[in-house]
């Protein structure tokens, strides 16, 4: 075997295990295996770069910003508004929620529309007195399958496109994926609605929600600042000096009326302030007997109780203190690559820096009673924020957390809608025709929407996930260096002579099941972009046509239903639905295996050999 092919077979594998382990960035392990490659000469040092520039990560690029710009807009929330009367049973409900997510995913980023639908689908769930865990699987898992539907609608489409023009001199058009990529997501949702939801385990669908368990009174206590506190008079860093030792946390102050949030550090406290602070049964107890705070509840003076009483009927509960009308408290889950990912609330200083107080914490439906200070977050993560009203919602995305209570939109939004929609259809009807080179059409509308108003110039770099750009950018040099090396064609006769003397379709099974075995452990672009020269290959030694092998690919590089880890939509469910890591393949393995049934015949039949 030659050495080109050994290395590239080393390198290969060693990425692939980075992916899998996710102890590292998918996007660093990519640029990291591109240096590798260029240094270990398999990649030409003129080309090491070209994938940046390649016509499927402008494409990806450009998508993410259009899907902004529908967002922006209200699109999204005047469907979700439609199909909320549809509520009331939970096949209809299920049907709903999961049938617009799938048709959003057509033509917009499925993670996307899997953000934007959560919140309408959550709220629906609550008012129809149903567990979210009934609702947001159906509809990430329907998200994914949306994608499968037209060349927009997921990376892994666009880049077996780009295999093909390679391969064929011409890549699949828009609406290419549609006969066997719709067939397979109008089944696949129809199963999810009416058998699929029930897979899930039952202990799930009749929970509570996971937004329902943060009991504020848990977290926070009110103490009150006595006339012979040492703190009277001191600012609120002088008293979170005194509270760090004790692991407590100060949120703020009620002073009659006002609500005063501990971020104005040099606000000085008076006797009869109400602190509110954020700590354990025993750091409360150390709090009070340190800087001599009066705890709720304790003994009072007979001629004080009546008062006392008088004032209660008065007071508002720890929850409206919190949400007074200045402030908000707001759930939000931890998107993937958010920026406080794997850290902590102190190593992130997210009050100084962001400007917020965290009070609470949920993981997989159940709040986190240990010391908030050295919990490390995670993707799917429920945290419960409370600051600034105005401020809060671009705080959170500042985060790269996705809120989970439905938007309010200005006017001026909605009225761009129309007109947005109206520029996404004409660069899909200018691609589709061939009047246009799809990647310029998506380019120029993008630039448009921009123009319109429908997204905000700074919102341009944030709508892009530059993790997956570079993810592309770097693989796609690598994918090509399998080609270039003989790789390809080294496991496509692996994979012949393992099938030998068994018709196509097993060879196409083979490849579907390696390709989705892949796709549960490792992000779908960096399957596709493995995968995809390997069909080509296996075509070139059966001396067949390449079309049915990569859209066997497309197909099965996008069906990542196993695990929470395969694809991002599965990971930001679970901490608002509760899930736990087992429950995923309940449902992913049934729809996998009918996936699996139905896509190969429907393959064979719209792609011949």
């Amino acid at each position: 075997m030659p050495t080109d092919v050994v290395l590239i077979f080393v390198l290969l594998v060693v990425v692939m295990a980075l992916f899998i382990w996710d102890r590292w960035r998918y996007d660093l392990v990519a640029f990291g295996a591109l240096l590798a490659a260029t240094a270990l000469g398999l990649v030409p040092a003129n080309e090491a770069f070209l994938g940046f520039g390649h016509p499927a990560t402008v494409t990806v690029a450009a998508v993410l910003i259009i899907s902004r710009g529908l967002s922006n807009t209200g699109v999204v929330d005047m469907i979700a508004a439609a199909i909320q009367p549809m509520t009331k049973r939970t096949v209809t409900h299920v049907g709903a929620f999961s049938g617009t997510a799938a048709l959003l995913s057509t033509v917009m980023n499925n993670v996307g529309a899997l953000a934007l639908m959560m919140p309408a689908a959550i709220q629906s769930a609550l008012n129809a007195k149903r567990s979210p865990a009934a609702i947001l699987m159906p509809m990430s898992f329907a998200a994914i399958l949306g994608g499968l539907v037209t060349l927009i609608g997921t990376p892994p489409n666009i880049i077996v496109a780009t295999f093909r023009a390679e391969a064929m001199g011409e890549p699949f058009g828009m609406f290419d994926f549609t006969p066997v990529g719709g067939l397979v997501a109008l089944i696949g949702v129809v199963f999810i609605a009416t058998v699929g939801w029930r897979l899930i385990p039952k202990e799930r669908r009749s929970a509570a929600s996971s937004l329902d368990i943060f009991d504020i009174e848990n977290y926070v206590t009110e103490m009150n600042v006595t006339e012979s506190s040492p703190i009277s008079g001191k600012s609120f860093q002088e008293l979170e000096e005194a509270l760090e030792d004790i692991d407590a946390v100060v949120i703020g102050l009620a002073r009659g009326s006002r609500f005063i949030l501990a971020g104005r550090r040099d606000e000085r406290l008076l006797p009869n302030d109400v602190l509110l602070i954020e700590a354990s049964p025993e750091a409360i107890g150390q709090a009070a007997e340190i800087l001599d705070l009066a705890l709720p509840g304790a003994p009072l003076k007979e001629d004080e109780e009546e008062k006392a009483r008088d004032e209660e009927e008065e007071t508002p509960n720890t929850r409206a203190r919190l949400n007074a009308s200045n402030n908000t408290l707001v759930e939000a889950v931890v998107a993937q690559n958010s920026a406080i990912e794997g850290y902590t609330p102190a190593s992130t200083r997210m009050r100084r820096r962001y400007g917020v107080n965290l009070l609470a914490v949920s993981r997989q439906g159940k709040p986190y009673r240990g010391r908030l200070r050295s919990f490390r977050f995670q993707v799917g993560d429920v945290l419960l924020l409370q600051g600034d009203t105005d401020r809060l919602p671009d705080i959170i995305q500042e985060l790269g957390c996705l809120p989970l209570a439905p938007r309010k939109l200005m006017g001026a939004s909605r009225r761009l809608a129309w007109a947005t929609i109206a520029i996404f259809g004409a660069a899909i009807v200018a691609s589709s025709f061939n009047l246009m080179d799809l990647t310029v059409s998506l380019g120029i509308a993008a630039i448009l929407l921009v123009t319109l108003g429908s997204v905000r110039p700074l919102e341009i770099y944030e709508s892009v996930d530059w993790p997956v750009i570079v993810l592309l950018g770097a693989m796609i040099p690598v994918g090509t260096a399998l080609q270039t090396t003989g790789a390809t064609e080294v496991l496509a006769q692996g994979i012949v002579d393992l099938t030998f003397g068994a018709p196509p379709i097993v060879v196409l099974a083979l490849l579907m099941v390696v390709t989705m075995t892949l796709s549960d452990i490792m992000n779908n672009a960096a399957t596709a972009l493995v995968m995809a020269p390997i069909g080509v290959g296996i075509a070139k030694v059966l001396q067949v046509s390449p079309d049915p092998f990569l859209m066997t690919v497309a197909i099965a590089a996008s069906c990542a239903f196993l695990t929470p880890i395969g694809h991002q939509n599965n990971a930001l469910i679970m901490g608002p639905g509760g899930y736990k890591f087992g429950d995923y393949w309940r449902l992913g393995l049934p729809l996998e295996v009918l996936i699996l049934v139905v896509s190969l015949p429907a393959i064979l039949f719209f792609w011949p050999l």
